[in-house]
């Protein structure tokens, strides 16, 4: 019989990490997972000020001013060079510069911050020729991820993702170019012309053509010509996500309208869970187990906001599991009966490892 997971541990390839701000530059943010992680995509969001964003960095495009792209906003990349600042990548962490009087800085002093890391291929990447458009990829295989940059031809086309499975989440930006977050996924989708935006509460939406009228396949993605996915000399990044059993889903739910709501099976303990309404306008709540140490867990921050972090206690709460997570809550964004909700969920622990060990409940 074939073992139960690949991934017995989920931090070797996942972590998050949270810290208060001191001011000190350059200041280490070091992980605690059970396997040093040196990540290849952070995102990092001030949770105790409000009006401030949240901000992606990637080894592809690289460190510090220039290369922050923010998840809730339409700005080019390298907008607000104040923000952020991740100056490394680091073998078990990240650096970044101190906090100043703005508080999108990643150490203002006495603001607490949250960084969800994933790692890709330790920063080195490959031309990869498998898609009509040549793009440059760095894929972590075993956990399902990869990085993917590319130039617009201005053609529809198709980009290589180097995963060698078809990716079941793919998320766009245009870089160079004032343009929306686009996002595929594959059980929030009808047709293959769906599409969901990061940065607004919008529903998913449908454009003829959109993803070059096909799903993204064991190599490649398409890509239509519209200014989002490849205008033509335009530079773009695309985050895709295969399911990996017992490490990562990327599936959806049915809402029951009752405070003892839907169970989703996972098959592991989550440690992050993304949540989206699909047919109504609602917001994008991201929930994990470092700020959430037990259940309820609560604390949601709005992936699609400027926000501080929330605590929703009763509103939109969910219970982590050991092979899943459950609803506690009426919130329509969450669990209106008979609507449908996406969802991105990562590891903390697979529900049964390669060798049998069972994880345990929180």
């Amino acid at each position: 019989m074939a073992a139960y997971t690949t991934i017995d541990d989920p931090s070797a390839h996942f972590q998050i990490t949270t810290w208060t701000g001191n001011t000190s530059a350059p200041r280490s943010i070091t992980n605690d997972g059970n396997s040093n992680l040196q990540p290849d995509w952070v995102w990092g969001k001030n949770r105790t000020t409000a009006g401030t964003d949240h901000e992606v960095y990637d080894s592809n495009r690289g460190t510090g001013t220039n290369y922050n792209l923010k998840p809730n906003s339409t700005s080019v990349e390298g907008v607000g060079t104040t923000y952020g600042q991740l100056t490394s990548f680091d073998t078990d962490g990240f650096t970044v510069n101190a906090g100043g009087t703005n508080d999108d800085f990643w150490n203002e002093n006495g603001s607490e911050f949250v960084a969800w890391q994933w790692k890709a291929n330790g920063g080195t990447t490959s031309s990869n020729t498998d898609g009509s458009i040549t793009s440059t990829v760095q894929a972590n295989t075993d956990a399902g991820f990869s990085i993917v940059t590319y130039t617009g031809t201005g053609s529809a086309g198709t980009i290589g993702h180097g995963l060698g499975v078809a990716p079941k989440v793919v998320l766009v930006r245009a870089r160079s170019r004032i343009s929306s977050w686009i996002m595929f996924h594959k059980d929030g989708s009808t047709t293959d012309d769906d599409y969901y935006v990061l940065q607004t509460t919008a529903a998913k939406a449908s454009q003829a053509g959109l993803w070059n009228n096909q799903y993204p396949s064991s190599t490649v993605f398409g890509a239509s010509t519209d200014l989002w996915l490849n205008n033509n000399a335009d530079t773009y990044v695309a985050y895709c996500f295969a399911e990996k059993q017992g490490y990562s889903k990327f599936g959806k739910y049915k809402g029951n309208g009752n405070a003892n709501g839907p169970y989703i099976h996972l098959g592991f303990k989550p440690a992050f869970l993304m949540i989206k309404d699909t047919g109504a306008a609602g917001n994008w709540f991201m929930t994990d187990h470092k700020r959430n140490t037990f259940n309820l867990v609560d604390d949601w921050v709005v992936a699609n906001g400027t926000g501080a972090e929330t605590n929703y206690l009763n509103a939109s709460s969910v219970d982590y599991l050991s092979n899943g997570f459950k609803l506690r809550t009426t919130y329509s964004e969450a669990n209106t009966s008979d609507r449908t909700y996406i969802y991105m969920a990562f590891a903390e622990s697979p529900f049964v490892t390669s060798t049998g060990i069972p994880t345990t409940a929180r």
